[in-house]
């Protein structure tokens, strides 16, 4: 099944020259999602994990099936002041400006293998803070796996040192 041509490209969104890669369409099907959720798996089959981390909010979606797929735990990545108890935050960059994500102190424990899922790896900078919260609680990050890539915004580079997979790349804004 091509993953790619059952995701939706709506241009000028949210602005001009914008070309919004909405993976809306791919959820709403379920053979798609299956198909996703099973590549996202066989991709990692032979990797030994512990936890999966998601980062909000599409990756909620494909982490949680991947947690459910594998028999693991479901650890959430939120924005700031949307998680209940303790938390640790980290700040990353934006193009313009700043933002920052949030986990609890009591999400992992030392030691432990996680893999981090997102629906899409664009500049890398959501990815990387998230890695850094995994590692400030003494975790170990095994990998990091996407449904899609804009290979064009250059993230690996960025998280250099880390497993990636995506399973749809594009190459071109």
């Amino acid at each position: 099944m091509d993953l790619k041509k059952i995701i939706r490209q709506v241009p000028d969104f949210p602005k001009k020259g914008i070309n919004f890669i909405d993976i809306t369409t791919l959820i709403n099907d379920g053979p798609a999602l299956r198909e996703a959720v099973k590549q996202m798996k066989d991709h990692y089959r032979d990797t030994a994990i512990d936890v999966i981390v998601g980062i909000e909010s599409r990756g909620f979606i494909f982490g949680a099936i991947l947690a459910h797929e594998l028999g693991l735990g479901f650890v959430p990545v939120r924005k700031p002041g949307k998680l209940p108890a303790a938390t640790i935050r980290e700040s990353f960059a934006l193009e313009y400006g700043q933002d920052a994500i949030e986990i609890h102190l009591d999400a992992l424990k030392k030691g432990q293998r996680v893999l981090i899922v997102d629906d899409l790896l664009a500049t890398g900078g959501t990815v990387q803070a998230a890695a850094h919260l995994v590692e400030r609680l003494d975790a170990i990050v095994v990998g990091c796996c996407f449904l899609v890539e804009l290979d064009f915004l250059g993230a690996r580079k960025k998280l250099a040192g880390y497993r990636i997979e995506s399973l749809v790349h594009y190459s071109e804004e």
